[in-house]
C-alpha cells in the first residue's frame, strides 16, 4: 500500500521512573542532642528532587519525619534528639515520579556529644604552705570530653613574670598536688589543664597571686573541691574535702554559708558545725542563683573559708530520676539509677554518707550503658543509711537514698520470700463434718504444678492413703484433702499439711485440742446419727408452734422418706391424743390446732413416725418462755383486729369495752388514763372475756374525764384504742342522779287467787320525767278494762290487773327510762284458782333492777372514738 503519513520529529531519551533507594545509611556521634547521617546515592541520582531521613528510638516501631523539604546533598545532621537514647535511621529519593524504597536501616546509635578535648580545670585553691612548697587542690573540668581523663599538666610563673613554667612531665592523676622548690616570701601564681585520649584542653584561668610563707595559724586551712549535686526545686547537696592544714588543733565540723549573688550578705546554713563533710541546704528559692562556701572549726576557732562555688541555679531539671531499691529474681537487694545523659566516659560514683564505696565484701557495683546498680551482698543493720550517686561527664547529674529500717524491713522480707519461696495459699488447713459424720480436712493452695509433693501429719506422725485415711490432691485446682470415715476420741491433736513445690514451700497447720475437739467431736457424732435417722422415717422439720390469723394455735412438724405403712400419733405429756383426722404424710406436713390456748394447754407435746424402717420422734414443750412467746404472737394477731372503744353502762357505774378476735387475761395489756397507766383495784378493775378487754370505772366522777387508752403489745409491735370521755360531764352525773328509776320498790314474786284485783304500784324518778312502759312476757300489751295503767304527778306508776285469771301468770317488767338511761324491774305473777291450797311463799324480797343505758346521742362523746395502731 501506500506509506503513511510522516510522524512529527521525536527526540530519543531514557522513560523516567522512580529512583532507587539510598544505598548504607551510616550515623555518627554530633552533640548531646543531635547525630550525623550520611548515606549512599542510588545507581541514578539524575532529576532527583531529594531525599527524606526518618528516625525511630529502638524498640519502639514508630518512625518520625527529621526534614519537611527534601535535601538536595547526603549529609544531614538531624536534631532534636534525647540525650542517652538509642536510634536508627533510615533514608529514601524523591523524583517528580515518586518516591523510592526505604533505604536500610543504620545501625543503632546512643545520642552522646563527639569527642573532645576536656573542658579546664578551675577553683585553683592554696590548700598549704610550708615556706618553700605549696599544696594546691583544683576542680576537674565539668566535661571530660567524652573520654575519661587520664590526669593533669600545671605551669607556674612568679608574679609579673611573663612567663610559664611547666611544673610537671608526667601527668598528676589527682586533683591535688603540692609544688617543691619554691622561694620563701615571693609570690605565684598556677594555672592548670586536663588531658584525655584525645589530647590536652585548655587551661583553667590563672589563680590568684599566692604568696610562699609558711601558715602557723592555729584554725584550719581551708576545706576544698566543694561540689554541688543532687539540686532540686528548693535545695540542694554540698560536697567538699577536708583541709589539709589542720592548724593546732582537729577539726571538730564545718559551717556552711550560701548567698544569692546578687546580694552582699552570706547566710550561714547550720547554727552548729556539722561533722560530715556533706550538707543538705533546704529552704531555697526556686528559681533563684546562689554561691556557697565552707568554713571548718577546731577548737581554736573558724578558720579560712574556702573557695567560693561556682553559682547554682536551684530548680530541678525536666526528667530528674532518683534512686530506686528494688530485689532481682535471686533475691539480691539493690540500689539503681539510671542517666540518660551518660557518656562512654562517664563514671557512677556510688557513695555511702558521700563517701565513695570501695568495700568489695559489702557491696559489688555493676554499670551497664545509662544504668547503675548497687548490691548488698551481706545486708544487715549496719547498711542502715544514706547512699548517694553522681554521674561524672554530665551537668551534674547525682541523687540520694535514705535506707531507713522500714525499708530495710521491706527489702528484706521481699529478698527471703524470692530466697525461700512460699507456695501462696487461697485457705488455710481447715476442716468440715460430712453428711454420714466424716471429716474432711482440706488445704488449697494458689496454684500447684504435676511435680508438687505433699505430707499430712498427725501428732508428728505421717498419715499414709488408706481406707481409714483417705487422702487426695487435686492439682489443677490446688485441693490437697483428707477424710477420716471414722472421728473418734482417739483423734485429738495436732494436723499440719507440709507442701513442697519446686524451690517453694508451705505448710498449715490446725490444732484440735480440748474445746475445739470436743466441738468437731460433738459434730460428727450428731451428723452420724442424723444419717441413720434419716434412712428411715423422719421429721425433716421438727415440732414448731405458728398462730392463725383466726387466734388459732397450730403445732406443726414436716416428715419426709415415709410410705404408706408409716405410723403418724401426737401425744401429749406422754398420752396419746384423739384426732378427727388421720394426716395425709405424703403431703409432708402434720398440723395440732388448739383453738383457744390457755394454762390447761401447757405441756409436752411429741410427734411419732414408725415404720419396719426406723423410728423418730420430735418434741416440743409448751411451757415457760414458748408459752408465752405464743401468748405474744397471740396479741399481735388479735390486736390487729381490736375494735374501738366502747362504753357500756353497768349497776356499778361505766364499763369500757374492747372487742377482740381473741382475749386471754395473760396478754400484755395497759389501760391508761390521761397517759397515766391503770392498776387494777375496787375504783378501776381490769378485766375480759374469750373476745373482750374491758376496764370497769365504778361510781364515775368530774375526776374520772379524760382520754382512755387500751394498748395491747404483740412481739413485733403494739396496738392502741382510744376514747375522749372529756365531753361526758353531761353524761357521768345524770347518770347517776337524772336517770329513769324505780324507787318504791316492787316485789319480785306476787301470788294471788284468781277473780281478785291486783295492784302493783311503785314510785319513778327522772330528770327529765322519764317514759314509763309495761311489758307482759317481755312484750308491750295492750291496757283495757281489764289491764288499767296508771301515772300521777309524773311519778306514782301503778299497773291494776281487775279480776285476775290463771291467763294473768308470768312475768310483767316496768321499763323506765330518759335520755340519761333508766333501768327495768321484773315481776312475777302467780294465780291460784279457789280452794286451791295456797302456794308457800318465800319472805318478800324487792326485786333487782336491770340498768338500760343512756340514749346515743349522750354516749357520744365530743371527739371521735380514735383508733391507733
Amino acid at each position: 500500500s501506500d506509506p503513511s503519513e510522516i510522524t512529527k520529529p521525536i527526540q530519543p531519551q531514557d522513560t523516567v521512573v522512580v529512583p532507587s533507594a539510598p544505598g548504607r545509611v551510616v550515623a555518627t556521634r554530633n552533640t548531646k542532642t543531635s547525630v550525623v547521617v550520611q548515606w549512599d546515592k542510588p545507581k541514578h541520582e539524575e532529576d532527583l528532587y531529594g531525599y527524606y531521613i526518618d528516625y525511630s528510638v529502638v524498640g519502639s516501631n514508630h518512625w518520625e519525619a527529621s526534614n519537611h523539604k527534601p535535601i538536595k546533598y547526603n549529609r544531614f545532621v538531624v536534631h532534636g534528639l534525647e540525650t542517652g537514647e538509642q536510634y536508627i535511621f533510615r533514608v529514601k529519593a524523591v523524583n517528580a515520579v515518586g518516591f523510592s524504597e526505604n533505604s536500610q536501616e543504620s545501625e543503632a546509635i546512643t545520642v552522646q556529644a563527639a569527642l573532645t578535648c576536656p573542658s579546664y580545670p578551675h577553683g585553683i585553691t592554696l590548700l598549704n604552705c610550708d615556706g618553700h612548697s605549696m599544696t594546691l587542690g583544683w576542680k576537674a573540668p565539668k566535661y571530660s570530653g567524652g573520654s575519661p581523663i587520664l590526669g593533669y599538666y600545671m605551669d607556674k610563673r612568679e608574679a609579673n613574670h611573663q612567663n610559664w613554667h611547666e611544673v610537671n612531665s608526667s601527668l598528676i592523676t589527682r586533683t591535688i598536688y603540692t609544688v617543691e622548690d619554691l622561694t620563701e616570701d615571693a609570690f605565684y601564681e598556677f594555672k592548670v589543664a586536663a588531658a584525655n585520649l584525645v589530647g590536652i584542653g585548655q587551661h583553667s584561668d590563672p589563680s590568684e597571686h599566692f604568696k610562699c610563707k609558711a601558715w602557723t595559724m592555729p584554725e584550719p586551712g581551708p576545706a576544698y573541691d566543694l561540689t554541688i549535686c543532687e539540686v532540686r526545686n528548693t535545695s540542694l547537696v554540698l560536697l567538699w574535702k577536708a583541709p589539709v592544714y589542720e592548724g593546732k588543733s582537729p577539726i571538730t565540723g564545718y559551717l556552711v554559708d550560701y548567698k544569692e549573688v546578687d546580694t552582699e550578705d552570706w547566710i550561714t546554713a547550720n547554727e552548729k558545725p556539722t561533722s560530715k563533710r556533706y550538707f543538705k541546704v533546704t529552704d531555697l528559692l526556686e528559681g533563684h542563683t546562689y554561691v556557697f562556701k565552707v568554713r571548718a572549726v577546731n577548737d581554736a576557732g573558724v578558720g579560712k573559708s574556702s573557695e567560693i562555688s561556682e553559682p547554682v541555679l536551684v530548680e530541678a531539671r525536666p526528667g530528674t530520676k532518683e534512686i530506686f531499691s528494688g530485689v532481682d529474681d535471686e533475691g539480691n537487694i539493690y540500689l539503681a539509677f539510671e542517666c540518660k545523659e551518660a557518656t562512654d566516659a562517664s563514671h557512677f560514683a556510688w557513695g555511702k554518707s558521700y563517701e565513695e564505696i570501695d568495700d568489695s565484701d559489702k557491696f559489688k557495683i555493676e554499670t551497664e550503658g545509662n544504668h547503675s546498680k548497687l548490691y548488698f551482698k551481706n545486708p544487715d543493720k549496719s547498711d542502715l543509711g544514706t547512699y548517694s550517686v553522681s554521674v561524672s561527664d554530665t551537668d551534674g547529674v547525682s541523687s540520694s537514698f535514705v535506707m531507713d529500717d522500714e525499708e530495710f524491713e521491706r527489702l528484706m522480707a521481699l529478698s527471703n520470700e524470692i530466697k525461700n519461696p512460699t507456695i501462696p495459699l487461697k485457705s488455710e488447713l481447715a476442716y468440715e463434718v460430712l453428711e454420714k459424720g466424716e471429716v474432711r480436712f482440706w488445704i488449697q493452695a494458689e496454684s500447684l504444678s504435676p511435680d508438687s509433693t505433699f505430707r499430712f501429719v498427725i501428732n508428728d506422725k505421717e498419715v499414709e492413703n488408706s481406707d481409714r485415711h483417705k487422702i487426695n490432691c487435686d492439682r489443677p485446682n490446688g485441693i490437697i484433702e483428707m477424710v477420716m470415715d471414722r472421728f473418734t476420741i482417739d483423734n485429738e491433736g495436732t494436723y499440719t499439711v507440709q507442701i513442697q513445690d519446686g524451690k517453694a514451700k508451705n505448710q498449715s497447720s490446725l490444732v484440735l485440742i480440748g474445746d475445739a475437739f470436743k466441738e468437731v467431736l460433738a459434730e460428727s457424732e450428731l451428723q452420724r446419727k442424723e444419717f441413720l435417722r434419716k434412712q428411715g422415717p423422719h421429721f425433716s422439720e421438727f415440732l414448731y408452734w405458728k398462730v392463725t390469723e383466726e387466734c388459732e394455735v397450730l403445732l406443726t412438724c414436716k416428715v419426709a422418706n415415709s410410705k404408706k405403712e408409716t405410723v403418724f400419733k401426737w401425744y401429749k405429756d406422754g398420752s396419746g391424743i384423739d384426732i378427727d383426722e388421720v394426716p395425709d404424710l405424703q403431703k409432708g406436713e402434720c398440723h395440732l390446732s388448739i383453738p383457744r390456748l390457755s394454762r390447761k394447754d401447757e405441756g409436752v407435746y411429741k410427734a411419732t413416725l414408725s415404720d419396719d424402717r426406723g423410728h423418730d420422734v420430735s418434741a416440743l414443750e409448751l411451757s415457760g418462755k414458748v408459752y408465752d412467746d405464743i401468748i405474744l404472737a397471740l396479741s399481735g394477731v388479735s390486736g390487729k383486729s381490736a375494735s374501738p372503744l366502747k362504753i357500756l353502762c353497768t349497776e356499778e357505774g361505766i364499763r369500757l369495752q374492747c372487742f377482740l378476735k381473741y382475749y386471754n387475761e395473760e396478754m400484755k395489756v395497759n389501760w391508761s388514763h390521761r397517759d397515766s397507766k391503770i392498776s387494777s383495784g375496787e375504783k378501776m378493775k381490769i378485766g375480759g372475756g374469750e373476745d373482750v378487754a374491758w376496764l370497769q370505772i365504778s361510781e364515775p366522777t368530774e375526776k374520772d374525764k379524760g382520754n382512755y387508752t387500751f394498748e395491747i403489745f404483740g412481739d413485733k409491735e403494739s396496738y392502741k384504742r382510744t376514747l375522749d370521755l372529756s365531753g361526758q360531764g353531761i353524761f357521768i352525773k345524770p347518770y347517776l342522779y337524772d336517770r329513769g328509776k324505780v324507787i318504791g320498790g316492787l316485789p319480785d314474786v306476787v301470788t294471788i287467787m284468781d277473780g281478785k284485783t291486783l295492784n302493783l304500784t311503785c314510785t319513778v324518778f327522772g330528770n327529765p320525767d322519764p317514759e314509763v312502759v309495761w311489758f307482759k312476757n317481755d312484750k308491750v300489751f295492750e291496757f283495757n278494762e281489764h289491764y288499767v295503767f296508771s301515772l300521777e304527778q309524773g311519778k306514782y306508776a301503778s299497773l291494776t290487773i281487775k279480776g285476775v285469771t290463771s291467763e294473768d301468770s308470768g312475768k310483767y317488767s316496768i321499763h323506765v327510762k330518759n335520755k340519761y338511761g333508766g333501768e327495768t324491774v321484773d315481776v312475777t305473777v302467780s294465780v291460784y284458782r279457789h280452794g286451791e291450797k295456797m302456794p308457800e311463799i318465800k319472805p318478800g324480797q324487792l326485786a333487782k333492777p336491770r340498768p338500760i343505758p343512756p340514749s346515743e346521742e349522750v354516749l357520744k362523746p365530743e371527739g371521735k372514738a380514735k383508733s391507733n395502731k
